[in-house]
């Protein structure tokens, strides 16, 4: 018996980072050197997480959807493209610092920081209007303004308690390298800061070895870099991170519908992966980029509060008129369909673009939190009874790392050979792994750790009559069956095909 499952948010961020390291999730980068700030690397079971969300958000754009199509960028693009786009001159971060620590902090996050602390506090209109203000201000770029507005908000650093703040200034956060090995007076070479502008130069390369009508996506994978200054909270912020993106071209005037349709879209398949939707939510941006219609993120409440893991944007033409206008070459498409207010065609246009974009390595964290659970399960019977807390990763089986595990019961009698068997057979179609050490109460315990959703027990009977135990990781509900079933029983339970039906 056992008491409901714990709420991701009784977990504490360290238990968190914890139990990513200690079971193969994520690690410090170069952590034997005492390790490089805000940059991580992911363990066995991590990429395998990691790799199946990928996967999932991919097929979920490109399978499900006979118009949108796939592109993989090159990291390195000419220069230029940063000067279009507007990077080279306004990429920058407000940062402030602290006089009596030196510590050096983003005066927005500072700010926005306040403003969830009113909301915590049940003034959620004093949070508001804080943020509200503080957009302005970063608007208008009066920086001064944002100092101020600092200073009166009591805004305290937390390190030192005092609030001796420096001025703001605007720092570029785009990593910069020498874009030639023998010239040395070659203009610089950027680590791309987004991975929009690879699809925005390729849009018409696409849209025509691919033979797409407007309204039409191209979707990416692909590493990113930011010299963020303040990166913290583990996995959310970091200075090397991978974002999935959808760029959907669309005709001037259906942008706006277009918006509504993927923002509903993208909050279905976050509450499809496993998020709950009490800890999802819509956050429209009070600050728009100038050439933005709308925006909004879609935030998850990790233990650090709320925080975006998505964002979708109305970006109207603004990026591919900018590539247009620098390269001085054509980014029109020619629409063929009948406009029924004139009755001709609609005829050469740049069409408008609605952004989905979300930081892969936001959404592994999310999906951990949200799976990371405890409850108190009692174990035996009498006298040798016993209550005890259990913790495990409730993935949904889809995206657990290993989808099943073998346990020969003891390492004797045919047993192992039996388990190798049953591993040689499901290996061709999922993930499994065999493991004979320690008691079997241990090797549960072991695969729950990591999300295993399945462990399947050889015993004596498994040698008379070919059938073993399966026992459930959620539930640890034991069902006996037949070695030739279990193919089809966990590949209906780690189907994509589950999530899919939710979308």
């Amino acid at each position: 018996m056992s008491n409901p499952t714990a709420p991701a948010d009784a977990a504490q961020l360290k238990d968190i980072v914890a139990h990513a390291k200690e079971y193969g999730f994520v690690f410090q980068s170069s952590e034997i050197y005492d390790g490089l700030a805000a940059v991580y690397d992911y363990g066995p079971n991590g990429v395998e997480l990691k790799n199946n969300l990928k996967r999932l958000w991919w097929e979920a754009m490109t399978q499900l959807h006979d118009n949108v199509v796939g592109l993989d960028a090159a990291i390195f693009m000419d220069p230029r493209t940063w000067e279009a786009s507007g990077h080279v001159a306004g990429f920058n971060d407000p940062l402030i610092d602290n006089l009596d620590s030196k510590k050096r902090y983003r005066a927005d996050v500072l700010l926005e920081e306040k403003a969830a602390e009113y909301e915590k506090a049940g003034d959620p209109a004093r949070g508001a209007a804080l943020t509200a203000e503080m957009g302005r201000l970063l608007t208008a770029n009066d920086l001064a303004g944002v100092r101020q507005l600092i200073i009166n908000e009591d805004i305290l650093c937390p390190v030192s308690g005092t609030g001796k703040w420096t001025e703001v200034r605007q720092f570029n956060l785009m990593f910069s390298t020498q874009g030639s090995a023998v010239d040395s007076d070659a203009p610089p070479v950027y680590l791309r800061p987004e991975t929009a502008q690879g699809i925005f130069v390729n849009f018409l390369n696409v849209q025509k070895s691919a033979r797409q009508k407007i309204p039409f996506g191209i979707a990416q994978i692909g590493k990113a870099f930011r010299n963020e200054i303040v990166a913290r909270q583990f996995i959310f912020r970091m200075r090397e991170f991978e974002q999935m993106e959808m760029q959907f071209f669309v005709r001037p005037g259906t942008e706006g519908a277009w918006y509504d349709t993927w923002k509903a879209a993208r909050r279905r398949f976050h509450e499809a992966v496993g998020l709950s939707p009490a800890k999802l939510r819509f956050h429209d941006h009070d600050k728009l980029a100038h050439y933005a219609k709308a925006a909004v993120d879609i935030e998850y409440e990790f233990p650090f509060g709320f925080k975006e893991i998505e964002g979708i944007h109305s970006r109207g033409d603004f990026d591919l008129t900018q590539h247009q206008t620098l390269s001085r070459k054509k980014q029109q498409y020619f629409d063929a369909d009948i406009d029924p207010g004139t009755g001709k065609a609609y005829g050469n246009y740049i069409p408008f673009v609605v952004e989905t974009s979300v930081g892969a390595d936001r959404l592994f964290l999310a999906t951990l939190c949200e799976a990371f659970a405890e409850e108190t399960i009692t174990e035996g019977e009498g006298e040798a009874q016993q209550t005890k807390t259990r913790t495990f990763l409730k993935l949904h089986p889809a995206l657990a790392p290993i989808k099943a595990a073998i346990f020969p019961l003891v390492r004797k009698d045919g047993m192992p050979e039996k388990a190798q068997q049953i591993f040689d057979d499901l290996r061709f179609d999922f993930r499994v792994t065999v493991e004979e050490k320690d008691a079997i109460g241990k090797r549960y315990t072991r695969q729950d750790l990591i999300g295993t959703p399945f462990c399947i027990v050889v015993d004596g009977q498994t040698l008379e009559d070919d059938t073993v135990t399966v026992r459930d990781r959620d539930t640890r509900a034991q069902t006996r069956m037949p070695i030739s079933a279990l193919r089809a029983y966990i590949a209906e339970a780690v189907s994509f095909r589950r999530i899919f039906e939710k979308l």
